[in-house]
């Protein structure tokens, strides 16, 4: 009997499994296995346990999938070579078939794969995985538009079909996952919940997207599937398929963003320390005011409400992910790298590639055309949450506030701060900073 090892990593679902397919379509017996990698919990969960507890539903929601086929899912602790070696003995195993991945982690386990096992490598992660497109002289864009032309036109690979069956060696016994930690309710894990989400999203907010709906930070016009694309949960290919064929463009791009900076993780995985283009910033080492940014006390509303939204969510709407981070960076002149590893920490979709890479961008150090735009959290609140319902939602304090007032600087209310800065001392130290008043 030939087996097979399906290695999960990113990609926790049954549908659209390019890897589960293979499997079950080439050999007799498939052992699927997720492992438990203590530098995977380190690197990939960090200090969130909105995702450990999302990773956790999603695997015992992929355990249930994979007993209505007949297998179970095999959990396994350890470092993940050397637990997917001893397992391949074990089961006699001819072949291990896992997803390829761009983060610098990823890529350092499959090539300590290969040199141990008979590795087989798939595309699962991304509609267009990292590489496939590139510019000529060059293994990767660091223009998103150019990369957007170029991936607009390519072809999506086929959807994997779903096995009905999954058929285990008879002698082997899992070590199925478990649940640990109570559910958040905010966003429950697993590819159930992921598709019945996104049906939802396609069904409704998706035609109101390209028109603004998702700007509106108290709305439900985003799509709120970023943690079900981290895990896999859902597949990127169907996805785009079913946008597109609902006229999507706008929701299409931003997945479109989400590949373009895993190829540029994939290709310059430096960035992940380093400025992909040095500013020169020298940063200010402000541990007072970083604290402030974290814990939501910075005297702007909608600064405020975001990285409380943050804390107690684990989640934070895109646009406020944006201003929350140029206020670090430049309004109190913090590294960026403070603050996408608080990010990172927190985040229920925490992403390596698109942590980073919207860390840069904000920063002015990545891919942004205008390196030196600068967020005014005020006009921005006038601009994402005119009525002030965001802001009221997450910052208690301030609920009965007027929502001019809001807009206004200074001591809003009782028990909430002051402004820790002024904006137009903040840009001021800024420009001085990047020495733009030379230019």
């Amino acid at each position: 009997m030939r087996t097979a090892i399906v290695l999960f990593t990113r990609d926790l679902r049954v549908h659209d499994n390019p890897a589960l397919a293979r499997a079950c379509s080439e050999y007799d017996a498939v052992v699927p296995v997720f492992v438990v990698d203590n530098a995977l919990a380190t690197q990939a969960i960090g200090r969130s346990s909105a995702r450990r507890t999302f990773l956790e539903e999603s695997l015992v929601d992929l355990d249930e999938s994979l007993a209505e086929r007949g297998a179970w899912l095999h959990v396994a602790s350890g470092e993940t070579v050397a637990t997917v070696v001893a397992l391949a003995r074990q089961t006699s195993a001819e072949a291990v078939i896992c997803a390829r991945d761009v983060s610098p982690y990823a890529t350092r386990r499959e090539a300590a794969l290969a040199a141990a096992v008979p590795l087989r490598l798939v595309d699962s992660h991304f509609a267009v995985p990292a590489g496939e497109v590139a510019p000529a002289g060059n293994s990767h864009y660091q223009v998103f538009s150019a990369y957007h032309r170029a991936w607009e036109v390519l072809p999506l690979r086929a959807v994997a079909p779903t096995p009905d069956q999954v058929a285990v060696p008879a002698t082997f016994t899992p070590a199925r996952p478990r649940r640990s930690t109570p559910g958040s309710g905010h966003f429950p894990g697993g590819e159930r919940a992921g598709v019945l989400r996104a049906r939802r999203f396609v069904a409704g907010p998706l035609a109101e997207y390209g028109l603004g709906g998702h700007d509106a930070l108290a709305d439900e016009g985003t799509s709120y599937l970023s943690p079900y694309l981290h895990f896999g949960c859902i597949s990127a290919v169907a996805l785009v398929r079913r946008a597109r064929d609902r006229a999507g463009d706008a929701f299409v791009r931003q997945l479109c963003w989400r590949d373009f900076y895993a190829q540029l993780l994939w290709a310059r995985p430096e960035t992940i320390r380093d400025d992909l283009r040095s500013r020169g910033d020298v940063w200010e080492d402000d541990p007072a005011s970083l604290a402030a940014w974290k814990a939501g006390e910075t005297g702007y509303p909608l600064v405020d409400a975001g990285m409380r939204q943050l804390a107690t969510e684990g989640w934070m709407h895109n646009r406020a992910r944006l201003v929350t981070a140029s206020f670090l960076v430049k309004h109190l002149g913090i590294d960026w790298r403070e603050g996408a590893r608080h990010f990172f920490d927190l985040l229920v979709d925490g992403d390596v590639a698109q942590n980073i890479g919207n860390w840069q961008w904000v920063a002015g150090t990545g891919v942004d055309t205008r390196p030196n735009r600068m967020f005014n959290p005020t006009a921005q609140l006038k601009k994402l949450d005119p009525d002030g319902a965001y802001v009221r939602r997450y910052v208690p304090e301030l609920r009965d506030v007027p929502t001019a007032q809001l807009a206004e600087p200074g001591l809003l209310a009782p028990g909430y701060p002051a402004p820790i800065v002024r904006h137009e001392d903040a840009v001021r130290a800024f420009r001085a900073r990047r020495q733009l008043d030379a230019e």
